[in-house]
This record gives C-alpha cells, sequence and structure tokens, in this order.
C-alpha cells in the first residue's frame, strides 16, 4: 500500500468516524450504531498496522521449522495389538449374547 493509499484510507475513516456520531446524535446509542462504532475502530487498528508495516523491511521468506521424518512401515500391524480393542460405533469385534 503507498502512502498516498494510507492517507485516503485516514480520510475516509475519519469520514466514517464523523457519519457514525451523527447517526448516534440521531438514534442513540442503540446496537447498530454500537457495531457501526466498533467496525470504524476496527478499520482504524488495521489502517495502523499497515502502517507499521511499512515502517518495518518485509520478511520475505517463511521461517524454517525443523521437521521430524517418521516413517511408518507398510507391514501388517501384530493382531494382538487390536485384542478387546472396539471401533466406536460398530459395536466392537466380539458378538456379545
Amino acid at each position: 500500500m503507498t502512502s498516498s493509499e494510507i492517507v485516503e484510507l485516514r480520510r475516509t475513516l475519519g469520514q466514517l468516524r464523523h457519519c457514525v456520531g451523527g447517526l448516534r446524535a440521531r438514534y442513540g446509542d442503540v446496537a447498530a450504531v454500537q457495531r457501526l462504532a466498533n467496525d470504524v475502530e476496527r478499520l482504524d487498528i488495521d489502517a495502523t498496522e499497515l502502517l507499521d508495516l511499512e515502517s518495518t523491511p518485509r520478511q520475505r521468506e517463511a521461517p524454517r521449522v525443523e521437521r521430524e521424518v517418521v516413517v511408518v512401515p507398510d507391514t501388517p500391524y501384530d493382531p494382538k495389538l487390536w485384542t478387546d480393542a472396539d471401533d466406536e460405533g460398530l459395536g466392537g469385534y466380539r458378538h456379545r449374547t
């Protein structure tokens, strides 16, 4: 975002803030006006973050993350692992009478 875009955004936010103030004067502090005021405040916070991004150098590369590779064998599992195991929702392996 260029500096002229940021200046225009700030100017527009000022106009929005003024309009919301007029709505508050007309309708009072109803929920819809409160939400609009909150939205304008959030937009102002985001615009400030953009200004901060402009002043700091950009990081072009994602940070490197060390990853551990886990090898899963293709061989079948030992059937003893599944002794007394139940599949949720399927009623288990054993028929109960």
